[in-house]
């Protein structure tokens, strides 16, 4: 089932919802979705559950092992960005959520989480400009681990943001971005995508697009990510 032609429709349709080519590029997260600090004031816990994950790094999937689709960009540039799914459209992806208790229960607390994954980056590992498929979501980032020396920083459209350790950032991932790293140790981020707030006609569509991704996309990756940790 190719689903593209209806996820673009409706993308472009949400894209002049948010004020097309004037939309936000950052937003403030107390006004836009207060529920994600729970993740920021939880770093700690987070942080730890995080560091047992990482002790098995080596086995851990690079991004287009789990989809290929994103080859373009997780296998274009030297070194490894890894990935550790905790939530996949809209569903729990174990074992890995199993592993990381308290971050999947903050995660499942807050409502219309569309994603949530540990995102690593070895040292080095830059990600080219590219655009995020879809306009029904914001991703938040929140810092876990980032190297002192030259810490990574993220383009998004004409604005830059430099990740910190317990600082968090939301952002409109359909703008073109990128990551330049040069940095000489790992950054990894916790990445959560939400649904887009939007009024009640665009709400309740992407609601609709969610359930049809969970089934034709986000179980497929899941049982890849399962397979990657267990094989």
């Amino acid at each position: 089932m190719n689903t593209k032609p209806i996820q673009d429709a409706v993308s472009n349709w949400f894209r002049r919802t948010a004020g097309g080519d004037q939309r936000p590029v950052m937003f403030d997260i107390d006004r836009t979705y207060p529920a994600l600090r729970r993740l920021d004031h939880a770093y700690s816990d987070i942080r730890s559950e995080l560091e047992e994950v990482i002790k098995d790094r080596d086995v851990l999937p690079a991004y287009h092992d789990l989809d290929p689709d994103q080859a373009d960009i997780s296998n274009a540039t030297p070194k490894e960005w890894k990935i550790f799914y905790l939530w996949a459209m809209g569903e729990r992806a174990e074992p890995n959520a199993t592993k990381c208790p308290k971050t999947t229960a903050l995660i499942s607390s807050i409502p219309n989480v569309f994603q949530a994954f540990f995102s690593i980056l070895e040292p080095g590992k830059s990600i080219p400009e590219h655009e995020g498929p879809y306009c029904g979501y914001l991703r938040y980032h929140l810092g876990l681990i980032v190297p002192p020396d030259s810490p990574p920083k993220i383009r998004v459209r004409d604005q830059w943001y430099t990740w910190q350790e317990e600082q968090s950032v939301l952002f409109d991932d359909s703008w073109n971005h990128e990551v330049v790293n040069e940095s000489t140790g790992e950054r990894i981020v916790l990445i959560v995508d939400i649904l887009r707030p939007m009024p009640l006609p665009q709400t309740i569509i992407n609601h609709g697009v969610a359930r049809v991704a969970r089934y034709v996309y986000g179980r497929k990756v899941m049982k890849r990510a399962a397979a990657g940790m267990t094989g």
